[in-house]
């Protein structure tokens, strides 16, 4: 008897198992992947964590992986790639479409934001939205919130109050991280914990002002959305079932929420692959959460686990040496990078006698780099902090070499080293109206009106830092600045060193700088960097003259596509450093205390992740690794202080690197 029915085996999705024939394919998968790679490439259904060491070849694996499922047969639009960035996901698309064909570019691919923009567009009546809500973006979110905090009459000269952007920033990382505002207060910004109830009332009209007003800001595109897929209306179950895989890159770099978003996505099929490195997982501060990579296997049961570890980027000594560095990580997935390119050199750390020795190396190393034909372009100076590079962007000038600098400011763009400047720069003219200016408004109780009326009378010579504050005619328009010229009169007179100056002025601007700004603890450091700067100065005039001097190229983003091959020094904080590359890389100011920051006291994660920072810096670099520290580093309550290295590299075994002191 003819059997009339056929057994399909189907997964636990119930979607039938293809048939794979390989040799149909368009693509020899085998033969441009590495075993790891193409083990990725070809996962199909289930959990997949892909452990993408640096320069693994990440995004050509991912790219690899979308034109093979859609040469077996599914539908392009049934693939979500998640991505951090616009640029990111279209590079995806158009690879894997150059790879194969145009079917490619008809994936979902985009950001969490674009995506849920996108979804919640589609399914607003489901969600109770209008469709045509408004979204806001981080400026008019300020706006709307310095709008509340006039209307409830928190904006006073009398009290101290948080600024529109510190609250928008305490509200998105509650929302992010799923912390509680206070415990993010208490984090981060403990002189306002007293204000908590005004905080959390200006949250609460804040969130209803939205509501009615049938807005959306960022952060409400992916709670939405998270909350539509979770109550499983049919449109939710209906959106889910469209969608065969999920693929999410640098998952490292997501935060709670974003998490929380992937697991909702995955209720009905659980095709999930999310790529990244722990060994990378840097972006706490914009809430970033470390642990979201570490329990993707406990969330996801039955995740399959594969590591990419052949670099493609870097000698196998570099290497050698940034394997030493995460060995020592208290919680990693155990990986040891490896290639098969040619043999370099040693790493080196160097220990110069002090800051400025260090910059003056390093600018003599780049110019010998450079007449080795090694490409102003492909030197790279990396940094924990903005303000370490202040001392060699000096240097850098006067050795007219170009360079452009990523993440943070340039010394004198750092709003509180302008004000600092504006002080000496009076004290050098005392007619230098603009920098007056500044100064006469960081009092309190001196606005445009009143400034102009100090700046007339010092104009015409009636006041002066000249003149001894003690014959001024008693006026109440002076009342309030009479300590500043007071100041400012007694450094006239004296003999004082350039340094000795920049103490007193600080000591003066302490109170002014932490009225004025609600983030001054983040800020402090670099007013002991500037007081360093100054200890290589014997005058005033040279002091001001270095400030000045605006580097060669000044804004190369502003150029013209054809003068972009300008060949410059790229100087990046190593988080604007992450995912690129250089032939030379140095790492300076890897001084304990500083990386890791000595303000992280014994927070075991906050190391933890300073080390992989260091990591991170080591493997941007292909051909040539440089370490710099200082040994002697002022410190403005002690005095100078002998540092040592950073204790992610003092632990390392001398065989991975070279070790050299530099002496004048």
């Amino acid at each position: 008897m003819q059997n009339k029915f056929k057994l399909v085996r189907v997964n636990k999705e119930f979607s039938p198992l293809p048939v794979v024939d390989e040799s149909k394919f368009t693509i020899n998968y085998k033969n441009q992947l590495n075993a790891a790679q193409y083990e990725a490439a070809s996962a199909l259904y289930g959990p997949h964590l892909i452990i993408a060491g640096a320069g693994t070849g990440k995004t050509r694996t991912l790219v690899f992986r979308v034109a093979r499922l859609v040469e077996i047969g599914f539908p392009p639009d049934s693939i979500l790639l998640l991505t951090f960035t616009r640029k990111a996901a279209n590079e995806m698309m158009n690879r894997a479409s150059l790879l194969l064909d145009k079917r490619c570019s008809k994936i979902t691919g985009g950001t969490f934001h674009s995506f849920a923009n996108s979804i919640l567009r589609k399914y607003s009546k489901s969600i109770g939205l209008e469709s045509g809500f408004t979204i806001l973006d981080q400026g008019d979110s300020e706006d709307v919130i310095n709008l509340i905090r006039a209307q409830l009459g928190l904006v006073s000269k009398e009290k101290r109050f948080p600024k529109k952007e510190t609250l928008n920033k305490i509200f998105s990382l509650s929302v992010n991280t799923f912390k509680s505002i206070e415990e993010i207060i208490l984090d981060e910004y403990p002189h306002f914990h007293k204000e908590l109830e005004a905080i959390l009332n200006i949250k609460r009209v804040f969130v209803e002002y939205k509501r009615k007003n049938n807005l959306l800001d960022y952060d409400d595109l992916l709670v939405y959305l998270k909350d539509f897929l979770i109550a499983q209306s049919p449109s939710a179950k209906n959106l889910l079932n469209s969608i065969n895989f999920i693929m999410v890159d640098e998952y490292q770099d997501t935060n709670k929420l974003q998490s929380e978003l992937v697991k909702a996505l995955t209720i009905q099929k659980n095709n999930i692959m999310v790529v990244g490195d722990d060994a990378q997982s840097i972006y706490s501060f914009r809430g970033a959460n470390f642990k979201n990579i570490m329990d993707f296997p406990s969330l996801f049961e039955g995740t399959k686990i594969i590591k990419l570890e052949e670099n493609y980027r870097s000698t196998p000594e570099i290497l050698s040496f940034a394997n030493r560095i995460t060995e020592q990580a208290i919680e990693k997935f155990d990986k040891e990078l490896f290639t098969k390119l040619n043999p370099g050199s040693l790493p080196t750390i160097i220990a110069a006698n002090t800051e400025n020795l260090q910059s003056r190396f390093i600018v003599e190393k780049i110019l010998e780099l450079h007449e080795e034909g090694v490409p102003l372009k492909d030197i790279a100076v990396l940094f924990r902090s903005s303000f370490f590079s202040f001392d060699l962007e000096i240097e850098l000038n006067k050795a007219n070499i170009p360079f452009v600098k990523f993440g943070g400011m340039k010394f004198v763009e750092a709003a509180h080293i302008k004000d600092v400047l504006a002080f000496l720069r009076i004290l050098s003219n005392p007619k230098d109206f603009i920098s007056w200016f500044r100064v006469l408004l960081l009092h309190d109780g001196v606005g445009p009106k009143t400034a102009q009326k100090i700046l007339d009378d010092i104009a015409s010579s009636q006041i002066g830092i000249q003149l001894n504050p003690e014959h001024f005619s008693k006026n109440k328009v002076f009342e309030k600045v009479i300590p500043l010229f007071e100041m400012l009169y007694k450094l006239l007179q004296s003999k004082t060193s350039p340094t000795e100056k920049v103490q007193i002025i600080i000591n003066y601007y302490s109170p002014l700088f932490k009225s004025k700004y609600d983030d001054f603890n983040k800020r402090k450091k670099d007013l002991d960097i500037f007081l360093n700067i100054s200890e290589n100065y014997r005058s005033l005039e040279s002091l001001l003259s270095d400030m000045a001097i605006e580097p060669p190229v000044d804004s190369v983003v502003d150029l013209s596509e054809e003068s972009k091959e300008t060949d410059f020094v790229t100087l990046s904080t190593i988080h604007s450093a992450k995912g690129l590359e250089w032939n030379s890389v140095f790492i300076i100011h890897a001084v304990d205390g500083f990386f890791p920051m000595s303000r992280f006291g014994e927070d075991l994660d906050s190391i933890e992740e300073e080390r992989r920072l260091m990591y991170v810096a080591a493997t941007r670099a292909k051909q040539n690794l440089i370490i710099t520290y200082p040994m002697n580093i002022f410190d403005r309550e002690a005095g100078t202080t002998l540092s040592k290295p950073s204790r992610f590299i003092s632990t390392i075994e001398d065989e991975y690197y070279e070790n050299w002191l530099l002496e004048e």
